[in-house]
């Protein structure tokens, strides 16, 4: 088995294990002490639980190399799994906001703010340790769906710990004259908290839908690899004119469309220009597909004629050249 495989299938099986003994303890205290908050937990780790199982399965079929029949092998398969999980976790969040505000309204839910604080102080060291044991398995490697379950960890210990203090205020209360507030903090608290998980599901659905429609990855990402791709090209005297990059799932291909400065180019120096720039975008990026294309022929004909490329646009580099010769010429 493929070395790769074999890591993340561990760290995602200790984290669904991790998963489905706290599934089980919340769902024993939401029972007991009917919480909303502890319910809206229970909910969110089974949708989170549903998702990791399939995912486990899918993991090897990750690593096969492309082929004819699927150019980008599954690693769109990667982020339909990802869009299906945020989609169903931005559904849940939204039921248990409603919900909760439907408690709201009626009068609130009075529990035992004592028994629901000291469990969600417990859950939340125990989160921390989670975390902390599958941030030192994946530091040497990681992919999106370790980071996920990552996120997924931090998210929880620092949510149960606002929950727990949450509820020792409710303790507080309930022993002064603004005890009526008491059975407004459940609700309330359930409220907030699936606020501020929505932002990264909905960010992780956004995402994905890039993925899928093969947009090209955000603005930082594109510019550091055409920096880095145009600064090993220049030392072989090529010059890009187009770069084209897809990031599926956890893989980025590149294309970049270059310009020699000479009507011949030397495969050897292209190999070269090729292992370089992939040593060094390995260095910033996980799994990448680097492809160095030559661009339009300057010696057949004139460069503003070519435009029965891959893209039109391709021709920047040489219409500035081309540009920059009549500008000399006009001066002159």
């Amino acid at each position: 088995m493929n070395p790769n495989i074999k890591w993340e299938k561990t760290i995602l099986n200790i984290s669904l294990i991790g998963s489905l003994l706290f599934l089980i303890a919340e769902i024993v205290v939401a029972i007991v002490t009917s919480s909303n908050a502890i319910f809206m937990d229970v909910v969110y780790d089974i949708a989170d639980l549903i998702m990791i199982g399939p995912f486990i399965l899918l993991i090897p079929l990750l690593y096969k190399k492309e082929t004819e029949k699927r150019p980008y092998g599954f690693s769109q398969v990667e982020s339909l799994f990802i869009m299906i999980k945020s989609g169903l976790l931005i559904g849940v969040t939204l039921f248990l906001i409603f919900d909760s505000a439907k408690s709201l309204f009626q009068g609130g839910n009075d529990v035992d703010g004592t028994a629901i604080a000291i469990f969600e102080v417990i859950v939340s060291i125990t989160c921390v340790i989670m975390y902390l044991l599958l941030s030192k398995l994946s530091r040497k490697k990681t992919s999106p769906s370790i980071e996920a379950e990552l996120y997924i960890w931090k998210l929880d210990a620092l949510s149960t710990i606002g929950v727990g203090v949450a509820f020792f205020i409710k303790v507080l209360l309930d022993k002064t004259p603004y005890s009526f507030i008491g059975p407004y903090i459940d609700p309330a608290i359930a409220i907030v908290l699936a606020t501020l998980l929505l932002k990264e599901p909905i960010s992780l659905f956004v995402e994905s839908i890039k993925n899928l429609i093969l947009f090209a990855p955000d603005t930082e990402t594109s510019t550091k690899i055409r920096d880095i791709c145009a600064d090993k090209l220049t030392s072989y005297n090529c010059y890009i004119n187009f770069l084209d990059v897809i990031k599926t799932g956890r893989k980025l291909w590149i294309e970049v469309y270059f310009v020699p400065e000479k009507e011949t180019i030397n495969l050897i120096n292209l190999k070269k220009a090729r292992q370089e720039i992939n040593e060094e975008l390995s260095k910033e990026f996980e799994s990448l597909y680097v492809e160095l294309i030559p661009d339009v022929d300057e010696a057949s004909g004139s460069i503003l004629d070519k435009v029965n490329t891959r893209r039109p646009d391709k021709i920047t580099h040489l219409k500035k050249k081309e540009e920059n010769k009549i500008r000399k010429k006009s001066l002159s």
